[in-house]
């Protein structure tokens, strides 16, 4: 049985945006645990050329339900205004990416297959198919952001691991 777009992308970005969700919460609570300005780490960044940890945050959800919404409107681009400059801010466009992505029915995300897609940003323009806009351009960015978002974290003394990015991996019942 071969399988669909829909479960190609949706349930990993499903996955990995609610462990991202819940880094959010423990990057949060080291700050408030060693009396840290929550922008030390909303501010972050893994290296001075690099984007924050705040605009990583909003990548992976621009790059994931934004990526449909992009789909929908047949041309996506990258959202730099109005970065959220707090964990509320960004909590909540985790939260709505997630509610997006949890809403969506399968058969409107495969009716796209075929379809063509536009990125543009400023001179920058690249045309897809929506298939391969999902799966060799927003799948690996949103992977690249919430890397990126993770790694900044570890290197700023939040203690994660492995397992907090993995989160709520699809495994069969009874064998963990």
């Amino acid at each position: 049985m071969p399988i669909s777009l829909y479960q190609a992308t949706i349930p990993t970005f499903i996955q990995v945006g609610t462990a991202l969700r819940a880094l959010l919460d423990k990057a949060q609570a080291h700050c408030a645990e060693r009396g840290l300005a929550d922008s030390e780490l909303i501010d972050a960044r893994l290296i001075d050329d690099m984007w924050t940890f705040a605009y990583q945050v909003r990548s992976v959800a621009n790059h994931s339900y934004g990526a449909i919404k992009g789909l929908r409107a047949g041309v996506f681009g990258p959202y730099y205004e109005d970065v959220p400059g707090d964990f509320a801010g960004l909590k909540r466009e985790i939260d709505e990416s997630l509610a997006g992505l949890q809403g969506l029915d399968e058969a409107e995300l495969d009716d796209f297959i075929g379809k063509p897609m536009r990125f543009e940003a400023g001179e920058l323009k690249f045309a897809f198919t929506a298939e391969n806009f999902l799966l060799s351009f927003s799948q690996p960015n949103f992977f690249f952001h919430a890397t990126t978002a993770y790694d900044i974290l570890r290197a700023r003394g939040v203690e994660l691991g492995k397992r907090d990015f993995l989160a709520g991996i699809r495994v069969e019942q009874g064998s963990i």
